[in-house]
Formats: structure tokens, C-alpha cells, sequence
């Protein structure tokens, strides 16, 4: 299960996406999460929907690497699902005792399965199509004018960077961790929650201990290096637009602008 998380991994090829610069990436995934919840109609997940085909497309990530990224939420998937179907009031369609779907319900659900779906698979594009250096240096340019009011961009850029990084990492130590507490007997399987919930420790514990572990390592790999901070640093590889960035600003701007606009169209289904 945990191999299957896709967040925080770079898939080396070559691709449009990948070239793009990074600035773009990360403004073009803002601007779709906020599309995606702007979205209230199945004409707009439509758009939303055909916008990302064509950017895993463009991306050349496998469909099959991308979407496997959806297995490690799927329980969180189903709840809301269900949640939604059975506790949204309105015209009841079927009931059975206490539990009831209405139409309302039906609706909203299939929307919040969209909604989640489109979610996590746009946001897995930009770690997929970039790497953490330049992920860092993406955000800290982006934030730059926080800088006037002190805040500390390089060092909160790079905090989140290492912090996104992390998640692969941790992911793939703690399947090590539960493989091996296997092989010695363990059994995190069977029983009712309660039970597998406390067969979690023997994987918590070193799960902790390697993440510390691992975070001192890199501090003093930094201060080997004489690491400083964002402060009087320069760039090896300064970023710059060229003509496929500001093209592809302008397609994330229409594409906003479109979104935005069909709630306000007389007919949506």
C-alpha cells in the first residue's frame, strides 16, 4: 500500500511539462486546485477532466504510475463517498430503516469522487514532472516579496521541499519496517481495529527513530557544507520565461476563466 503513494516522487524522461519552468508548474497546480473546487456541475469536471488528460499526456507519465497514487487513499475515498450519499438531505429515492439516499445525495457524491480524484491526481503532476532543487527554488522565487515583511522565504521554501521529499522516503521505510516485523511473526491482518492498532507500534517506534535519524544526517550534511541559508547565495541555474512559459500561463488563464465563468452560464447540469 505505501509503495503506491506517488506524492513527493520525480519521474525522470523528457517531456513539455518537465521543461516548463517551475514558476509555471506551480502556479498552474494552484490555479487548478482552485478550479477544482470552484467546479459544482458536470460540465465543468468534464473540462476539468479533459485539462488533465491532456496534461498527463504532455507530462508522458504513465497513466498506469500516476492514477496507482489513488490506492493509498481509496478508504478515504469510499468514506466521503458514502458519507455524502447517505447523509445529504432531500428527495429520498431509496430507503431502508434508518439509512436513506436521496437525490441530492447521489449527486453530491459523485462530485466529491471527482472533486478528490482530480485533486490528487493534479497535484501529483507537479512533484512528478519536477525536481526538489528546482521545486525549491520554484517557491522561493514565487515568494519573494514576503521578504519585505522578513519572513524567512529560502528557509521556508526549503523546509517544505525537504518536508515534501520526506514523504517517499518515510513511505518506503515504514513497507521495509512492516516487511520485516513480518518475517519475525507479526501479524497486522487479523483482528479488529483495536488489535491492529496496537500492532502498529513495533512499526512506529523505528519508523521514528529512522525519520530523527535520517533529519540528523541531513542537518549535518548541511553544516559540512556550510550551509547558511538563503542569504547571499546565487543560482546555478537561474530561472527565466521563455515563449512556451508565457503560452503556457495564457492556456492556464483561459482555462480559469472558463471554469469560472460556467457556474454563471443559465443552463449547467
Amino acid at each position: 500500500m505505501f509503495s503506491d503513494i506517488t506524492l513527493g516522487q520525480y519521474y525522470q524522461t523528457e517531456s513539455i511539462l518537465h521543461s516548463l519552468d517551475v514558476r509555471v508548474k506551480l502556479v498552474g497546480t494552484f490555479l487548478y486546485i482552485i478550479t477544482i473546487f470552484v467546479c459544482n456541475s458536470f460540465t465543468a469536471f468534464s473540462l476539468a477532466l479533459l485539462f488533465l488528460v491532456i496534461v498527463i499526456a504532455l507530462s508522458h507519465v504513465p497513466p498506469s504510475f500516476m492514477f496507482k497514487g489513488l490506492r493509498g487513499i481509496a478508504a478515504l475515498i469510499v468514506f466521503t463517498v458514502i458519507f455524502n450519499l447517505f447523509l445529504t438531505p432531500g428527495t429520498t429515492v431509496w430507503q431502508y430503516g434508518i439509512f436513506h439516499i436521496t437525490k441530492e445525495g447521489i449527486r453530491l457524491s459523485i462530485l466529491m469522487l471527482l472533486r478528490l480524484t482530480l485533486l490528487i491526481s493534479g497535484t501529483s503532476i507537479l512533484t512528478l514532472t519536477t525536481t526538489p532543487n528546482n521545486l525549491t527554488d520554484g517557491l522561493e522565487s514565487l515568494l519573494a516579496p514576503f521578504q519585505k515583511l522578513r519572513v524567512p522565504v529560502h528557509e521556508v521554501s526549503m523546509m517544505m521541499s525537504i518536508a515534501l521529499r520526506f514523504i517517499p522516503i518515510l513511505m518506503e521505510e515504514t513497507d521495509k519496517i512492516i516487511k520485516a516485523q513480518t518475517a519475525r511473526g507479526a501479524d497486522f491482518e487479523t483482528g479488529n481495529l483495536l488489535n491492529r492498532a496496537k500492532n502498529m507500534i513495533p512499526v512506529l517506534v523505528p519508523l521514528f527513530v529512522s525519520a530523527f535519524r535520517r533529519a540528523s544526517d541531513l542537518a549535518l550534511a548541511m553544516e559540512a557544507r556550510c550551509y547558511q541559508g538563503g542569504v547571499g547565495r546565487t543560482k546555478m541555474k537561474p530561472l527565466h520565461y521563455e515563449k512556451r512559459d508565457r503560452l503556457a500561463y495564457l492556456i492556464l488563464f483561459v482555462y480559469t476563466a472558463v471554469i469560472c465563468v460556467i457556474p454563471l452560464l443559465p443552463v449547467v447540469f
